[in-house]
Formats: structure tokens, C-alpha cells, sequence
């Protein structure tokens, strides 16, 4: 019997909303209650049996939360019938130990003092055998809820950044903005490079590229875990990570698992306060897949007949897709007011606000990449005081300054 009625009587299965399983240790279980979890979790996919400790031996409390280790499961079930002392003190240190794993007793005992004293050791659910399926599925189903409201509550924002054509300076403006937000605002970022063909973010951050792409990434799902990202991920001196793009071309390559990209963004949600995504200007599955998914869509233009044209078919095409228009902000690269086109006439073209305009400093920064150290003279421009006010709109935590570097702004440290 659960300890508190707070959720509904609506089915648990029509609430149960989960990406993947609930995770379930069980502590000095007898065999018919481990048969029963193994033939509940095969038969519903609600929760997936970790390990087994003990199998009613003795309780060795210190084995216990070694076992356990760091990172505990969502649920331990822990046995309170052979030796039910044992079990309390067991349950009450892993519910120290490990505040975020449930603790759920069972026990053929209903007495309300055996009930309480579990309480009081710190199990949040009591079952009673022999389990009851519709019961266990209710209690998964609350901390499944939780933990679901946690991501959701601890969720990282991925911003895609796509150019209405090359050249625009998408590459540059997202390398530039992820430094930012690493290093002046000390949020975890990550960058994604998903150009299948020459992608330049690890160039422009001046990171030598490993034999491991994106696209390897995408692949192999399946094998996704914290050890096998950080095969993928490469370290700048502002605290930006990147998973970099190809070195060469992956255009042979058969189409990616079906979700594989919202697979591997929920994952990266976990994990970084913010990730980026340099898109290529191309309309495709993988795209718009990161498109649908991201929290943000900021489309990089210039002020060339050619480049609003595009952006008129990209946000023709984002609508046609169902693409909610208040996720697209349209940045204007490069903006002079000695630009042939006003920004009152690109507005009109579009139909759609300049979400922020970026002052045109091109061949300050054309010099500096072509020297191998990109825009590290730009740290006084108005397109580096433009960019900060940028990230700090998106990216300030509350009560916290921005760093300025003394050796060229937030951008010196290009020069390391």
C-alpha cells in the first residue's frame, strides 16, 4: 500500500509516459517474487531488472550499497520477511546513501506497526504478498512520474542554427556563441556539427578532428551511454565540447535509425545545459528531425537577394511542416546600413521579424581565420558586444556575472 494517495485513480498505464524503463534492484528477494518481477517487467516493459542482491542470505548492509554504487536505480526493492531489522536498517541507509532511488518494502506481514516501521526506514511503498500486478504498476508508474517531471525540470535547450545558404556565417556565429556560453556565462554547452560534408566547427575552434563523427553517433544508438559520448567529444579551451563533423564525405551512408536523432538529443538534455547545432542549409530528414525536437530554430541570413529568398522557402517549408513559428528567429549576419537591402525590406520579404542583428566586421574576421586564430582581434568590435548581449539574453543565470577576459574579452582565449 503506498504511503500517499496523491495520484489519481486513472489508469496508471494511460500515465505512465516514460521513454524507458524504470530501473529495479531487488535486495534478498525470494525466488517466486524474483520470477514474478522477471515475468512483469518482460510482459508490461515498465521497469528493467538491474541486478539481484542477496537471495535471502544474510544482509551485509556495506555489500549492499556497494553494489548499488554511485548511481542507484530507481527503485530498490528490498525483502523485509527474513530479517526484517536488517531490512530497515538496509532500506534507511540507502535511502540516505541515495536519496533518489525509491525504496519499496514487501513483506507477507500486514500489521500497521511493520507497515509504519518500513515507513520510518524510509520505503515509500509497501507490497504486499503475493504482489499485486495492478498495484506494482501504479507504484512504477509514481516514480516514473517523477522522475519524468525531473528531466523535464532539469532539461537542457538546444538551439539549431542553420544558414539561409553557405557563406552566410552560421559556422562562425555558433562557435563564437557556444564559447560564450561556456566560458563568460559557465553554462555546460555542447556544440554538434551536422554538416554530412565539410564541416568546419572544429576547425574554427582550432580542435584536430578524431577519427569519430556525429554521424558514427547517430548510428549506433543503441550502444549510447556516458563512456561511448565521450569517445565522440572534443575539448576547447573555453570549456566548449564538440561532436564534430566528418572529415569526409558520408553521403554513401544508408538512412539513420528511425528516431536516432531524438534518441541521442533527450540523452544530451541530461547532460548539458544547452546544446547547439550547426545545420547545413538543406531541407532533409535529419533537420528537420533536430528542427522538431530543438527549442529554438535561429535562421542565419545576410542582406543578398539571394540568401532572403532562401529564407522565404525555408520558412514556406517550416510551415508546411508544422514547424510552430514562434520557435524560428531570423538573425541578420553581416547587417550596414550600407546594405543594399534595408532591414524594412527584409522584413517585408519575409513576413517575419529580424530577431538580432549581428554588425558587419567581415573582413576583420576573414583576416583572422585565414591566420588560423579566428576572431581573437575581434574582442573590442561591436559584433563581439553584440554577440554577448546575445548569449547573455539566452544563457545569464540569475545573480551571476559575466566574465570578461583582461587579454582580449571573452573571445581571447581564442589565442591559447
Amino acid at each position: 500500500m503506498p504511503f500517499n494517495d496523491s495520484v489519481g485513480t486513472s489508469s496508471a498505464r494511460e500515465s505512465f509516459y516514460m521513454s524507458e524503463p524504470v530501473s529495479v534492484v531487488a535486495v534478498a528477494t525470494d525466488e517466486e517474487i524474483w520470477r514474478f518481477l522477471g515475468l512483469f517487467a518482460e510482459s508490461t516493459g515498465l521497469i528493467h531488472l538491474r541486478s539481484r542482491i542477496g537471495d535471502r542470505g544474510a544482509l551485509d548492509q556495506d555489500a549492499v550499497l556497494e553494489h548499488l554504487g554511485n548511481s542507484g536505480p530507481d527503485i530498490c526493492l528490498v525483502d523485509f520477511d527474513r530479517d526484517r531489522r536488517a531490512a530497515a536498517i538496509i532500506a534507511e541507509r540507502i535511502h540516505t546513501a541515495l536519496p533518489e532511488t525509491a525504496v519499496f518494502a514487501v513483506s507477507s506481514q500486514t500489521q500497521p506497526d511493520v507497515i509504519l516501521e518500513a515507513m520510518r526506514s524510509g520505503c515509500g511503498e509497501y507490497l504486499v504478498k503475493p504482489i499485486d500486478r495492478e498495484q506494482l504498476i501504479k507504484a512504477v508508474a509514481r516514480i516514473g512520474s517523477r522522475r519524468r517531471d525531473k528531466q523535464e525540470q532539469s532539461r537542457g535547450q538546444v538551439l539549431a542554427f542553420m544558414g539561409a545558404k553557405g557563406g552566410c556565417g552560421t559556422t562562425t556565429l555558433v562557435t563564437q556563441f557556444g564559447a560564450l556560453l561556456s566560458s563568460s556565462l559557465a553554462r555546460q554547452t555542447l556544440l554538434l556539427d551536422l554538416h554530412p560534408d565539410f564541416g568546419d566547427a572544429a576547425l574554427y575552434l582550432k580542435l584536430t578532428k578524431t577519427g569519430f563523427h556525429l554521424f558514427d553517433l547517430l548510428e549506433n544508438t543503441d550502444r549510447l551511454d556516458d563512456d561511448f559520448l565521450q569517445s565522440f567529444i572534443m575539448k576547447h579551451s573555453s570549456g566548449l565540447q564538440l561532436v564534430p563533423a566528418p572529415e569526409g564525405s558520408v553521403a554513401h551512408r544508408g538512412d539513420l535509425p528511425p528516431g536516432a536523432v531524438s534518441h541521442v538529443l533527450g540523452f544530451l538534455r541530461q547532460r548539458y545545459e544547452f546544446v547547439l547545432a550547426d545545420l547545413p542549409p538543406s531541407l532533409n530528414a535529419e533537420n528537420l528531425a533536430l528542427i522538431n525536437d530543438c527549442d529554438q530554430l535561429y535562421l542565419i541570413t545576410v542582406a543578398e537577394v539571394s540568401a532572403i529568398r532562401n529564407v522565404v522557402r525555408q520558412l514556406q517549408y517550416f510551415a508546411e511542416k508544422d514547424v510552430p513559428k514562434d520557435k524560428i528567429r531570423v538573425v541578420l549576419n553581416r547587417q550596414d546600413k550600407k546594405n543594399v537591402l534595408s532591414d524594412a525590406q527584409i522584413e517585408k520579404a519575409l513576413q517575419h521579424k529580424i530577431f538580432w542583428r549581428v554588425p558587419n566586421h567581415y573582413p576583420q574576421v576573414v583576416k583572422t581565420i585565414h591566420e588560423g586564430d579566428p576572431i581573437a582581434q575581434l574582442s573590442t568590435s561591436e559584433v563581439t558586444r553584440s554577440l554577448e548581449s546575445w548569449a547573455d539574453s539566452v544563457g545569464r543565470k540569475p545573480g551571476v556575472e559575466v566574465k570578461r577576459e583582461k587579454n582580449g574579452g571573452f573571445l581571447g582565449f581564442w589565442n591559447r
